[in-house]
């Protein structure tokens, strides 16, 4: 008997960075909640590793970091064919565009599965219409076996503009862990260290990495222009941005610019996200581009009403009216006007929130995106062994 052969299949999750955000929480819900029995699992950064690795349950999950320089990855090669020549993993499992190019490397090493998530959009090509990235996404087509799309605008993406088959792709939608994400008994809960609190103060916020494409300070400038157009809500409407980056002292320099630093709360990362979200009244997603969010399921999860731009797979979330508002990208008049709206109606504002807990629960369990990747995984590993060359079509 040999006892490797014996233990279950590894999958190598490839990705730029394992560091806070959407892209990398849902890599750890997958390798969480995927039964033991099933999966073995181990991270590869093609950059760093940080503390974020400490949300992974089984501290023997390896998380190897490779300290990528900028620009292309070939030098890395080597040292990823050695990693996955030693290890054997069943299944690589690439995420977006920059994990994608490592899918030769998975090719050369003689990894069996290879799939490819894409997530979002990059902030160099928020729409979708960089020809460089459809044609590199069209030269490293036939390395991937299967891709899944997190949204249909993602689906769409890959039929219509790199050229691949429908069959190819499948859109498996993020799950939220309804345990950790759920809304207050009594209604918004104190958030541990903030100044304000219901029932004084209706508070709206996000919750993110502060960096352009995430557009935090859309929000801020919305804030400003929502109390200059309803100058009776700087009583009560309050501010909330949890994260950190380059954003975040332009927010903080924008809102005391207008007067109002007072009336907003920017403490920073911060690990307890469940607890500021069950502090919220309303949750604002302001991004430029987004793929199917994370936060949005959590906000939802939580019992928040959630404003979104239109942008990649939020409107796909958020049933405008229903669930939230969806607002148009880059608007700040438009997102002002959601803000007043919902602050001023916080009866109909609950009664979103309510809708969208009980669209979480019916449409984006957390059981059932796990159950979607283990039935992928498994159909890769059913389909007989071919390794493509690299003459072969994207299809």
């Amino acid at each position: 008997m040999n006892p490797a052969r014996d233990r279950p299949p590894l999958v190598v999750h490839i990705l730029h960075r394992f560091d806070t955000g959407g892209l990398e929480n849902g890599v750890v819900n997958l390798i969480n909640h995927m039964p033991a029995s099933a999966y073995r699992h181990m991270v590869v950064a093609l950059t760093e590793v940080t503390d974020f690795r400490l949300r992974l349950h089984d501290p023997s999950v390896p998380c190897i970091a490779l300290h990528k320089p900028p620009g292309q990855g070939a030098r890395l090669y080597p040292r990823l064919w050695r990693l996955l020549r030693e290890h054997r993993p069943a299944i690589v499992h690439t995420r977006n565009l920059a994990a994608l190019e490592m899918q030769p490397v998975a090719w050369a090493a003689g990894v069996r599965g290879r799939i490819h998530g894409e997530h979002g959009r990059d902030m160099d090509d928020l729409d979708g219409s960089s020809l460089k990235h459809q044609r590199l996404r069209r030269l490293y087509a036939p390395f991937v076996q299967r891709y899944v799309a997190l949204s249909q605008d993602l689906q769409g993406y890959l039929v219509d503009r790199v050229g691949l088959s429908p069959a190819r792709i499948e859109q498996v939608h993020n799950g939220v862990d309804a345990q950790r994400f759920s809304p207050a008994p009594a209604g918004p809960a104190a958030i541990p260290g903030c100044p304000f609190a219901a029932p004084d103060h209706w508070l709206v916020g996000t919750v993110g990495r502060m960096q352009t494409v995430k557009h935090q300070t859309l929000l801020a400038r919305a804030f400003v222009q929502a109390l200059q157009q309803w100058p009776g809500l700087r009583e009560r409407l309050r501010l909330v941005l949890v994260g950190e980056g380059p954003l975040r002292g332009q927010a903080q320099a924008l809102l005391a610019e207008a007067g109002v630093a007072d009336l907003a709360w920017l403490p920073g990362e911060r690990s307890d996200v469940p607890a500021v979200m069950r502090g919220l009244h309303c949750f604002v997603l302001p991004s430029l581009a987004e793929g199917v969010s994370n936060t949005i399921l959590e906000a939802m999860a939580c019992g928040l009403p959630v404003v979104a731009t239109h942008v990649g797979g939020n409107a796909e979330l958020v049933a405008h009216g229903h669930t939230g508002l969806v607002v148009p990208s880059d608007d700040v008049a438009a997102l002002a006007q959601a803000l007043g709206q919902l602050a001023q109606q916080p009866a109909q504002a609950a009664g979103m929130g309510a809708a969208g807990h009980a669209a979480v629960a019916q449409r984006f369990s957390l059981q059932a995106m796990v159950a979607a990747y283990r039935q992928l995984y498994d159909q890769v590993l059913a389909q007989p062994r071919r390794l493509p060359g690299p003459g072969d079509g994207p299809d």
